[in-house]
C-alpha cells in the first residue's frame, strides 16, 4: 500500500524494477532518478522510497546492445516489493520469459502495485494483468497492442493511466508524468512538487493529456505560454477565466487553444483547473480546515466544486487527503 510520509520512522516504500533483455536504459534511469536518488530538498530524516533492480539472468543487455547490466540481483527481489515497475522495450511483439510473467503476476498477486513504463504495458498484458482494465502504451505500438490483446480496454491518447493497483505510462518521457503522480498519490502535492522542481519538469500535467503534441517547440520564441503560466499561477485565486489569459496574451481565444495544444498537449481550462486543484491539495497539507476558504484562495469557487474536483484528481475527499496528508497535530 502506498506509504503515507506524515511517519517518516516507517521503512521506506520499496520499488523493484524488472531489467530484461533488450529493456530501454531511459526508463531504468528514470525509475531510479524518482525513486533511488537521495532528496534532501524535502528535509525529512530518512527516504521515502530506495530502489532495487532485479534481471532474470547475470548480464543483461540493454536496447540496442548500447551497455550490459551486471551485478544485479535476481528477481527474487520482486517478492520484497511494494510497487513493481516495468519498464518497456523494443521488442514488444517477442514473448517475453516466463521467468518475468511469473514474477509480475506473483507481485501483483500478493496485492503490490505495479506500474509500467512505454511498452512495459506489453509485459503486464502478457501477464493477464490488463484484461479488461484501463491502460495505455506509446502511440506508435497502439495498433500492435490491441492486435495481440484485444480484452485490455487501451486509452492511446493519454501519459498515463492510474487504474488503482496498476499503472501505465505512455512514451519514455510520460513516465516523469507517472512518477510524479505517484509521488503526488503517495506522499501528496507539497512533497511532489518539491521533487518536480528539483527535477526541473511539470509538476502537474494530467494523465488525460494527450500523448501526441503535434508542434512541441514553438515556431518564434515569443509564442511560448511559460510567461502566461507564471502570470496565472499568480493569480489563481482571483476570477481568471480562458478569456482573461487569452486578453493577457493578446491573442483571441481560438490562438490560445491551438498554443495549449501544441504547447501543452491540453486546454487552457484543463490545464488552469489542474494548477488550482494543486494550489488547494498544498492549502490542505498546510493547515487550512475550513473547505470554503481553500474553495476561494484556489479559485475552484466553492466547496462542492472543491470536493468534486479533488476527489477526481486524487480519488480523495478533501477531509481524507487532510487526514492522509494535513500536518500532524
Amino acid at each position: 500500500m502506498p506509504q503515507d510520509s506524515s511517519h517518516p520512522n516507517e521503512r521506506p516504500h520499496r520499488v523493484a524494477v524488472i531489467v530484461d533483455e533488450g529493456t530501454n536504459p531511459f526508463e531504468v534511469g528514470v525509475a531510479t532518478e524518482l525513486f533511488g536518488l537521495p532528496r534532501p530538498e524535502l528535509g525529512l530524516p530518512g527516504p521515502l522510497y530506495e530502489v532495487s533492480l532485479c534481471t532474470p539472468v547475470p548480464g543483461i543487455r540493454m536496447n540496442h546492445g548500447f551497455f550490459t547490466l551486471t551485478g544485479v540481483p535476481g528477481l527474487e527481489a520482486v517478492d520484497e516489493a511494494d510497487t513493481l515497475v516495468v519498464p518497456g522495450r523494443p521488442d514488444n511483439v517477442v514473448p517475453r520469459g516466463a521467468a518475468v510473467l511469473d514474477a509480475i503476476r506473483r507481485t501483483h498477486a500478493r496485492g503490490a502495485r505495479v506500474m509500467s513504463l512505454c511498452t512495459g504495458s506489453f509485459a503486464l498484458a502478457e501477464a493477464g494483468l490488463l484484461d479488461g482494465r484501463r491502460a495505455t502504451t506509446h502511440w506508435l505500438w497502439a495498433d500492435a497492442f490491441r492486435e495481440l490483446h484485444p480484452k485490455v480496454l487501451l486509452e492511446p491518447d493519454v501519459l498515463f493511466v492510474d487504474d488503482g493497483d496498476i499503472l501505465t505510462a505512455a512514451g519514455s518521457a510520460a513516465a516523469l508524468d507517472l512518477g510524479l503522480h505517484m509521488w503526488r498519490r503517495d506522499h501528496g502535492a507539497e512533497i511532489a512538487n518539491a521533487v518536480s522542481r528539483r527535477l526541473v519538469f511539470a509538476a502537474h500535467r494530467d494523465g488525460g493529456q494527450r500523448q501526441f503534441v503535434e508542434r512541441p517547440v514553438p515556431d518564434v520564441p515569443d509564442e511560448s505560454l511559460a510567461p502566461l503560466l507564471a502570470w496565472a499561477r499568480e493569480r489563481l485565486g482571483e476570477s481568471l477565466t480562458v478569456a482573461a489569459l487569452a486578453a493577457r496574451a493578446a491573442v483571441s481565444l481560438a490562438t490560445l487553444h491551438r498554443r495549449f495544444r501544441a504547447q501543452l498537449g491540453t486546454t487552457p481550462l484543463a490545464w488552469l483547473t489542474g494548477e488550482r486543484v494543486t494550489l488547494a491539495c498544498r492549502l490542505i497539507e498546510r493547515g487550512e480546515e475550513r473547505l470554503d476558504v481553500v474553495a476561494a484562495r484556489s479559485g475552484l469557487g466553492t466547496a462542492a466544486n472543491l470536493r468534486a474536483r479533488v476527489r477526481r484528481e486524487t480519488g480523495l475527499s478533501p477531509s481524507e487527503y487532510r487526514r492522509r496528508f494535513g500536518p500532524r497535530t
